[in-house]
């Protein structure tokens, strides 16, 4: 079945080499690395477009992987005690908490400011 995953090869050249024997690379090199706390840049903003004139507050400036990203919108979340999710690389918090957000982040020892 593995020599069958042909999925995983799609945008390949073919080879006219009987003796070809086709290996992919498994580089973690490319993986996205997050920044350390004390250098990220966060700012935190409040939205109300599109949103039916609800407010959420936005966190912008990320700098890491998806995961981690994830994991600190889920931290935030409990604290402000509401929901919210990530999307485009922004943590979308409901109701404005900005400075709530702001104090919480700053005791993280991450570098947050406020947008707007």
């Amino acid at each position: 079945m593995s020599q069958n995953d042909w999925k995983s090869r799609l945008g390949i050249v073919f080879s006219t080499d009987p003796d070809f024997n086709y290996t992919k690379d498994n580089n973690k090199d490319d993986a996205i690395h997050t920044l350390k706390p004390e250098k990220q840049y966060l700012t935190v903003a409040i939205d109300r477009k599109q949103r039916a004139g609800k407010q959420v507050t936005l966190i912008k400036g990320f700098q890491g992987s998806k995961e981690d990203l994830e994991s600190l919108a889920k931290i935030l979340k409990n604290k402000c005690g509401t929901g919210g999710s990530v999307k485009e690389g922004e943590i979308i918090i409901q109701g404005d908490f900005r400075d709530k957000l702001i104090n919480i982040l700053q005791g993280m020892n991450y570098k947050a400011k406020r947008g707007n």
